[in-house]
């Protein structure tokens, strides 16, 4: 492959030596090692949804406050996130993925002993910041474990094992459950995690690390904020108008402080130095976008086919895993042409493909065969996967040497915020209309076509940043 970028504009500022990368086996096994620890952050999540329904029958819970299983462990991930980026460019990036994984395992064993919805919630909220140790800097290792001129590469196959971890949790989750009780899906994680510890303790490489002193009062204005705000729409979404109005308020000012705090340090936690490169800027709200249309279909798609299609449960899980199937096989494929062609081309024909998948499904009669699902979803998968990985690589490149933290850290946030934002327009549009579920996937379409038009739009904003 040649090392010619075919969009210099993109590439921002770069050191040879710093990003000189890895080659032969210590790529390999730091390779393995980041993906090792990715699996396990993304398999506990997946694998944790299928067994919500028995958790809550188990502890005599409802719906609502089972749902909080999974809540706990995404909001204490989204709000660590910045801070432990910022963290982990201080401490070395492989040490903050090894904290990661130790705080991950404690916390399995925590979750399986749990005798109670509050201490299982709090337990996964534990994991959710272990998770978070690995994923604010899961995209920085990657940056520094592969070359320069190969850098698409190593994020496409992040993408793929993503995808994977998706596909195989629901399964892997179904499995443990039918032959024994929900704590194995936590007592899992401990030979996982062995591995990974141990493989990245040998393997990760020693990277650059800032000498600029660890934010105390951002950090916690930074995870105020977060939680505030995803507690407070929350509670909007569920038609608690008074509670999540008090909350999104107070989140508000905890953000207007966060930032007039954040104006003063020399490397912020919310990287403002990074959003006002425009590349940057657009690349991180074209994964929003993307990440928000994929939940709406995510999250309403069971009840779509399960209400309006009348399938049964096996069989809503199978036409879904195509959406996986798409997204590895995709991610995988376009690794070979990421570092080689521009974002603006190839992240908007992804999200145009996802888009028309959508369309495709919205419109589909409700005696539609099980084959005209699944081919369709696979569509839209398959562009999903097409899109990530060359957006993901914008957003990498663009940030200055001694930046890749921030960057790695604000491309999880993107993910994790366009996520919840998309779960949180399903749970409003349930609580609005009796039958939402194609209203959803419209929107779903809707939200991914505007993120294809925002994505060619990074042709218009080439001059703001100069050619490497």
């Amino acid at each position: 492959m040649s090392s010619k970028i075919a969009d210099p504009s993109l590439e921002g500022e770069y050191d040879p030596e710093r990003h000189a990368g890895l080659y032969g086996m210590q790529r390999v096994k730091a390779m393995s090692s980041v993906i090792l620890a990715l699996m396990l952050s993304i398999l506990d999540y997946s694998v944790a949804n299928v067994a919500l329904p028995t958790i809550a029958m188990d502890m005599h819970s409802s719906p609502s406050q089972a749902i909080w299983v999974i809540n706990a462990y995404q909001l204490a991930n989204l709000a660590c996130l910045l801070p432990l980026a910022a963290l982990g460019a201080r401490v070395g990036f492989g040490r903050m993925s090894q904290l990661g994984i130790v705080l991950f395992l404690i916390a399995s064993v925590a979750c399986a002993v749990s005798q109670n919805m509050l201490e299982l919630t709090l337990a996964r909220a534990l994991q959710g910041i272990g998770s978070s140790c690995i994923m604010s800097v899961n995209i920085a290792l990657v940056r520094f474990i592969y070359p320069h001129k190969l850098i698409g590469k190593g994020i496409a196959l992040n993408g793929l094992f993503i995808g994977l971890g998706v596909a195989l949790g629901p399964t892997i989750g179904s499995f443990i459950l039918s032959i024994a009780s929900w704590p194995w899906i936590f007592w899992i994680n401990l030979p996982l995690g062995g591995a990974a510890i141990l493989l990245a303790s040998r393997a990760l490489p020693k990277t650059p690390r800032s000498d600029v002193k660890t934010d105390i009062p951002g950090s916690i204005l930074t995870v105020v904020s977060f939680t505030l705000l995803g507690v407070g729409l929350d509670g909007f979404m569920h038609g608690d108008i008074g509670w999540g109005a008090g909350l999104t308020g107070w989140s508000l000012v905890s953000w207007w402080l966060l930032l007039r705090w954040q104006k003063k340090r020399p490397e912020p936690i919310v990287p403002l130095d990074l959003l006002k490169r425009v590349p940057f800027l657009v690349a991180c709200l074209v994964s929003f976008c993307g990440f928000v249309a994929s939940n709406l279909y995510i999250v309403a798609m069971p009840f779509t086919l399960a209400v309006a299609f009348h399938k049964n449960p096996a069989t809503v899980g199978l036409l879904i895993a195509p959406w996986a199937v798409g997204v590895a096989v995709m991610s995988f494929t376009v690794g070979k042409i990421a570092d080689r062609f521009p974002a603006s081309l190839l992240s908007s024909i992804g999200l145009l493909i996802t888009c028309i998948g959508f369309i495709l499904l919205c419109t589909l009669p409700l005696d539609a065969s099980n084959s005209a699902v699944a081919w369709r979803t696979l569509l839209a998968g398959m562009g999903f996967g097409f899109f990530q990985p060359p957006n993901n690589r914008a957003i990498m490149v663009t940030a200055p040497p001694g930046r890749e933290g921030g960057a790695s850290g604000m491309l999880s946030v993107a993910r994790l915020s366009g996520q919840t934002t998309g779960a949180l327009l399903v749970a409003g549009l349930f609580t609005l209309f009796s039958h939402p579920a194609f209203i959803c996937l419209g929107a779903a379409a809707f939200v991914a076509f505007f993120g294809a038009m925002l994505s060619a739009g990074r042709i218009l904003f080439k001059s703001r940043v100069a050619p490497r």
